[in-house]
């Protein structure tokens, strides 16, 4: 009989590629994951994964598997959620993943009023890159996730929050004046510095930017880091506005505005639509817009 522990070795094992790191993730030896593994093979009759010395490929029929095996996982979570919760709001484990971009700019406020409003709900953090926190989610590992909208995924249904314009940070010795509203042909792309590849908040001012004079030459781990450069005289970048209270903080950094349809995005709350807590994911996205003075855009779809 396939059992879930199997099904959670298996799919451990394709996230980590390596028996051990993924023996380590589950909390078992490794000769323990990889009889669970060999075990379900020989209950599918297939081979699902190539062992090689140092090195661990799935077949084809393997990551068919996977996927399928993700999908159980997901729907067994979510029953043990319909059955946990019985109906209660915002009570239990709630497994939050934010990309990094929003994280540190409206989780010390949304956190607080949580604790307050749910003091019987437990919220477990999870920070990383949207390719991560989706993957993370189909899988059944998250709950719910903030990040920017739209999300092109037909097993998850999303729930905007809030429109976040972008602002142009540059040095305080640009000549340009605050009050004088620019456009994407007013940045010059050399000197432009954004975070790195994989960052969405990276496509999204790259989308903006077309047309834009030149080619980005830098790129860096975290917004924080992009403004101590800004703030230097190292360059100019595409700041969120949620962001400006914490990162706008020196004398050397001032905001430039831009021109109307002004760049931004849209941020918002996605889950997986066979989940049993769409009435808890609306409430935090109604928590969410309120603790941050934002009105919410539409209703979830």
């Amino acid at each position: 009989m396939i059992t879930l522990r199997q099904l959670r070795y298996l799919t451990a094992l394709e996230a980590h590629r390596r028996f051990g790191r993924a023996a380590d993730a589950c909390a078992v030896t490794q000769p323990a994951l990889s009889m669970q593994i060999r075990e379900l093979e020989r209950e599918l009759g297939v081979e699902l994964v190539e062992r090689r010395p140092g090195d661990v490929s799935f077949t084809e029929i393997g990551m068919e598997v996977v996927r399928r095996a993700e999908q159980v996982l997901a729907a067994t979570r979510d029953l043990m959620d319909f059955a946990r919760h019985g109906g209660r709001l915002l009570t239990g484990r709630l497994q939050l993943g934010v990309i990094p971009s929003l994280a540190p700019y409206v989780l010390p406020q949304i956190l607080p009023a949580l604790q307050r409003r749910h003091p019987d709900l437990r919220v477990e953090l999870r920070e990383t890159q949207t390719k991560g926190l989706l993957e993370e989610l189909n899988g059944g590992a998250l709950d719910v996730v903030m990040l920017a909208l739209p999300v092109d995924e037909p097993d998850l249904t999303s729930m905007p929050l809030f429109e976040d314009p972008f602002m142009l940070a540059v040095p305080a010795t640009d000549n340009r004046e605050s009050d004088v509203p620019i456009d994407a042909r007013d940045i010059d792309q050399r000197r432009l510095i954004l975070l790195e590849e994989g960052h969405c908040l990276r496509d999204q001012a790259l989308a903006y930017c077309t047309g834009a004079r030149g080619d980005v030459r830098l790129g860096a781990t975290s917004l924080a880091t992009v403004m101590q450069m800004v703030a230097n005289g190292y360059g100019i970048t595409l700041l969120p506005s949620v962001a400006v209270d914490v990162e706008v903080r020196d004398a050397r950094v001032k905001l430039l505005r831009f021109d109307e349809p002004a760049p931004g995005r849209t941020v918002g709350l996605a889950w997986r639509r066979t989940s049993p807590r769409q009435s808890d994911f609306v409430a935090l996205g109604h928590l969410i817009t309120e603790t941050l003075g934002r009105s919410a855009a539409e209703p979830p779809h």
